[in-house]
């Protein structure tokens, strides 16, 4: 298993001092989720050749790896426009994630929940003109339903990755949606099986508690999303459960801790939440 730091929280540091305070943080993997001077939200790439040779003589020096590049692009939104312009970005993040010799990227299905069955139709439009780009690469693709996407829920998360049919397509389940994703972690876990290739560890509480009124959104009827990603033990997810199913269903993929709640102490975050995870496997054999 590979132990990840995604270090969102850090994105004030620059990018060619990252690896080495990743390492003084005490990890070897990098998730390279969207920053401006890299891979912006929404946003053609920004980093250029002679960045990405500099980034990779940095991590070298700092002996750290980055495990997976997680660009986040509107491919599957109902506008046409904005859905040609997020095939474009792969095409360039693609590039960028094959030149710092990387084989795994990561993302969401990124439609909208209100147009659940034209988001689809326009996923599988950019899925039939990345997919061929992927496999030409011998780039893995990992996959997670998100709250407020048009896929929310588990199961059938996996089941849309398991229509995909690709050897190179997987599922990623991510903790702190636990309870968007039907409350259930171990019935999704058990459910992918062999297509669980990659998981995101951070707390979240449920926000279905108290007949729906723990988190009170105005005006009434929102359709906001509420969730957390906390330090684990500060929600309520299940760690015993989480751990003993990866362990379970023979999970050796990737394990990225992705806490943002805590900027103002992000480093002691990091070595935390690592700490938690060192004692969860230790615990469980793994």
């Amino acid at each position: 298993m590979k132990i990840a730091l995604d270090p969102y929280m850090l994105r004030d540091v620059p990018l060619l001092e990252l690896p080495r305070l990743v390492a003084d943080l005490g990890y070897q993997y990098i998730e390279m989720s969207p920053r401006d001077d890299f891979l912006p939200f929404f946003l053609h790439p920004r980093i250029d050749d002679d960045g990405v040779d500099a980034f990779k003589r940095e991590l070298a020096a700092a002996q750290v790896q980055i495990s997976s590049v997680l660009p986040l692009y509107r491919w599957s939104g109902p506008d046409e426009d904005a859905r040609q312009a997020a095939v474009r970005y792969w095409k360039r993040a693609i590039e960028i994630t094959v030149d710092l010799g990387v084989d795994v990227m990561n993302s969401e299905f990124n439609g909208r929940p209100s147009h659940p069955g034209e988001s689809e139709a326009q996923f599988w439009r950019s899925l039939e003109e990345l997919l061929p780009i992927f496999e030409r690469e011998g780039v893995r693709l990992v996959l997670e339903p998100h709250p407020d996407d048009f896929v929310e829920d588990g199961i059938a998360g996996v089941n849309l990755v398991r229509g995909i049919n690709s050897d190179l397509v997987s599922f990623l389940y991510c903790a702190p949606h636990t309870f968007h994703q039907g409350g259930d972690l171990a019935a999704v876990m058990r459910y992918a099986g062999p297509l669980l290739t990659q998981v995101h560890i951070a707390d979240s509480f449920d926000h279905r508690g108290s007949s729906g009124l723990r988190y009170i959104v105005n005006p009434p009827g929102s359709t906001a999303r509420v969730h957390q990603h906390l330090d684990i033990g500060q929600g309520e997810v299940d760690w015993d459960l989480f751990f003993s199913t990866l362990a379970e269903v023979g999970f050796d993929g990737i394990a990225t801790v992705c806490v943002f709640a805590w900027e103002e102490r992000a480093q002691d975050s990091a070595r935390y939440n690592l700490s938690q995870v060192n004692q969860y496997l230790k615990r469980i054999g793994g």
